[in-house]
């Protein structure tokens, strides 16, 4: 079993259980177990061209069987099952699950890149990276230079999610 990371954001009808409903379908998922889930961060859009409303993000460790590939696949399965549509880039969405680390692993190809090129450009993600990983040393990605650099203040605490 190898450990991954994801990150999990929502900003469209009842974001909560959207981030709920994602974390239910990925614990359903064969050869795999949630292990850990940060708290859910309420944040403003990040670089879109239009006003949305704002997001709910948290990020999930779990160890699987299966392979970076077949887990992107998962997670692209559960956000279209969820409704998720991709009608231009950083549209508004119901679920969007980006897969940031996979333990052992590092690819940069057309489909998928990991660890994920923008883990420290984002407080989204590495606020609540930073709630599974206290050291924040994630699968050998020491993010606390980009951590006390990027503005955190933006990333409030929504709700905490009991493991």
């Amino acid at each position: 079993m190898k450990e991954a990371v994801l990150s999990l954001g929502s900003n469209m009808l009842n974001r909560e259980e959207n981030l709920k409903n994602a974390i239910s379908a990925l614990k359903k998922l064969p050869g795999t177990v949630v292990k850990k889930i940060s708290s859910i961060y309420e944040t403003k859009p990040f670089q879109v061209a239009e006003e949305q409303a704002d997001y709910l993000n948290c990020c999930v460790k779990l160890v699987t069987e299966l392979s970076p590939q077949i887990l992107l696949g998962a997670c692209l399965g559960i956000e279209a099952s969820m409704g998720r549509l991709r009608p231009y880039k950083n549209a508004s969405r119901i679920i969007d699950l980006d897969l940031l680390l996979y333990q052992d692993y590092s690819v940069c190809s057309k489909l998928l890149t990991l660890p994920h090129p923008k883990i420290k450009e984002r407080a989204f993600v590495m606020v609540p990276l930073s709630d599974l990983y206290e050291n924040k040393i994630a699968l050998g990605l020491d993010f606390n230079k980009a951590f006390s650099k990027v503005g955190t203040n933006s990333v409030i605490v929504y709700n905490k999610i009991l493991n």
